[in-house]
């Protein structure tokens, strides 16, 4: 399982014109979420136990110390099967490794799930539909998180 994952003031999802998912006032993580051929629960718990304990807001200090339930954060996740492509056979993306819908979007749920148990407020993309996403990145913070098999 394999994400992306930006500090964002602002983010929002939507479908046909019509919003489906934002961050709330304060921002928080937009986070790009794909689900590769062998991924399961335990990915699934792994990956939602990461994006909501990770550590990438400042504290008083200016560190990184800080995770998105200590700033109030809100967590938008958008499924994107388009992160298990692999181009390096060519130009053009192969995506043999990402997981069929019928698989990936339990396991996105799934997620989503693992990080509102941890008491998080979490907004939601669409699964397969043409999402435009507006993001704009804080920092800019951005970083890969993969999770794999135990």
């Amino acid at each position: 399982m394999i994400a992306v994952v930006q500090r964002c003031s602002r983010g929002e999802v939507r479908v046909d014109g019509a919003r489906v998912g934002a961050l709330g006032e304060r921002g928080g993580l937009a986070v790009l979420l794909g689900v590769e051929v062998g991924d399961g629960s335990p990915q699934a718990k792994k990956m939602a136990d990461k994006l909501a304990k990770l550590r990438i807001f400042e504290d008083a200090a200016g560190k990184m110390n800080l995770a998105a339930a200590d700033v109030g954060a809100t967590v938008l996740v958008i499924s994107q099967f388009t992160l298990a492509g692999d181009c390096s056979g060519g130009n053009r993306p192969s995506f043999i490794n990402a997981a069929r819908p019928e698989v990936a979007e339990p396991l996105v749920e799934e997620v989503v799930q693992g990080i509102r148990a941890a008491g998080l407020h979490v907004e939601t993309g669409r699964f397969r539909t043409e999402m435009k996403v507006d993001i704009l990145n804080d920092g800019p913070v951005t970083l890969i998180v993969r999770v794999d098999a135990a």
